[in-house]
């Protein structure tokens, strides 16, 4: 890479920075992040190595078996820490379980995803009846919220359309206080049962326009959710509440955490422009997004926070997205928003944001938070 294409909108600060010395620069990107030039999504996609777009049955059952197997083994430590004596050993050892049992349900929950985007398999089936089981085990309608996440991605940065976390405007204002952090896991449980902000959806009850193709999908989702629900009532009279409510409704409260942190914070950054729906393209709005660090847990968790690429090519499997991104970045510098900050400082502080500069005008083109 030579010295004039070393540069990325560094989104924690707001400037051009060069990708290893952060040193200012200006290479084609406007001062509110909107690159000055956007190429097409077929100039983009040739800039990246066909085999990044193809995935592999076994490559991607491997990730389901490994996280199928890391959870029964934490299940296992999980049972051995609620059945210990010590009350002090319990206390301390049990957050921690239920932390990276939580995570490793929120990674069974994005191999799910890769399901809705067919980047898991060619096989639509396959990754239809798949992805319902693994989004069942999570409590969430597989088919319901797979229309409702290809709305997301239709319409990413439309702050007239998109589906979670948009600006909203005066006139949709319903003046509800968002609740602390969204309300973290239980935010989760209530975007399926309202939507979010003043474009309700239900995706238990799915009445909404968009569902009226896929009724069928949906019913068999839920119903399997249902069958879920069942098999957790029979693990009550074997192992009992506690049991349950240790091992399973906490740990699903965790992943709930995860969802609502990694969306928000996908879409959520300093100069990440959201459009006008007049003054909106798939291309402009699919690059709105940001790449984030998930630190030691960011394979554990399937590479979800590098999410430019990932929206610009949903097919791209997750274990190929490193790959793409470095092609990405390379061939279009000034097009890459990364933002390294600490995941929860940086939630943090974009909730707060939000809060605060979410309200837009009736008839703003542009907005960005500042």
């Amino acid at each position: 890479m030579n010295e004039a294409n070393n540069h990325v909108f560094d989104t924690t600060t707001g400037e051009e920075q060069h990708l290893s010395k952060r040193n200012g620069s200006s290479n084609g990107t406007s001062k509110n992040g909107v690159a000055n030039k956007i190429p097409s999504i077929s100039e983009i996609k040739a800039a990246i190595p066909n085999h990044c777009f193809k995935s592999t049955i076994k490559q991607s059952m491997y990730y389901v078996f490994k996280d199928i197997i890391l959870i029964i083994a934490l299940y296992c430590f999980g049972h051995w820490v609620l059945q210990c004596n010590s009350i002090i050993l319990k206390t301390a050892l049990s957050p921690v379980y239920w932390f990276l049992q939580g995570t490793l349900l929120f990674a069974v929950f994005v191999l799910g995803h890769d399901c809705n985007h067919g980047s898991f398999s060619s096989y639509a089936l396959l990754n239809d009846c798949l992805g319902t089981v693994l989004h069942s085990f999570v409590m969430t309608p597989y088919y319901p919220w797979k229309i409702s996440h290809r709305h997301h991605h239709n319409n990413t940065g439309n702050m007239d359309k998109d589906e979670i976390f948009y600006p909203i405007r005066k006139k949709d204002n319903n003046k509800n206080s968002f609740a602390l952090f969204f309300g973290l896991g239980f935010g989760w449980l209530a975007y399926l049962w309202r939507g979010f902000g003043p474009r309700q959806m239900n995706h238990w009850i799915p009445r909404h326009a968009i569902f009226a193709k896929h009724v069928v999908g949906c019913i068999l989702s839920i119903g399997v959710v249902g069958i879920w629900v069942g098999i957790l009532g029979y693990y009550v009279q074997l192992m009992g509440m506690v049991s349950l409510v240790y091992h399973y409704m906490i740990p699903v409260f965790i992943c709930g955490c995860y969802i609502v942190m990694v969306t928000f914070l996908h879409h959520s950054d300093i100069n990440l422009p959201w459009y006008s729906d007049d003054n909106w393209d798939s291309v402009k709005g699919k690059l709105s997004s940001v790449d984030r660090d998930y630190g030691i847990f960011h394979d554990v968790i399937h590479t979800i926070g590098t999410h430019q690429v990932h929206h610009l090519f949903p097919i791209i499997p997750h274990y190929n997205l490193r790959e793409a991104t470095t092609h990405f970045r390379k061939a279009f510098p000034q097009l890459v928003h990364i933002n390294d900050k600490s995941i929860f400082p940086a939630f943090t502080e974009m909730f707060f944001k939000y809060s605060s500069q979410c309200i837009v005008e009736n008839d703003a083109k542009i907005h960005y938070y500042k």
